[in-house]
C-alpha cells in the first residue's frame, strides 16, 4: 500500500528515483526497495 503511494506520488510529480533519493539523502536503491 505505502509502496504504491510512494511510486504514484513520485511519478505524478515527475521525479526520478534518483532525484527523490538526493532530496532525502538516501541511495536510489533505497527508494527502489521502498517502492517494491
Amino acid at each position: 500500500m505505502i509502496s504504491r503511494n510512494l511510486k504514484s506520488l513520485r511519478k505524478k510529480n515527475q521525479y526520478t528515483q534518483e532525484e527523490i533519493a538526493e532530496k532525502i539523502n538516501v541511495s536510489r536503491q533505497s527508494v527502489a526497495k521502498w517502492e517494491n
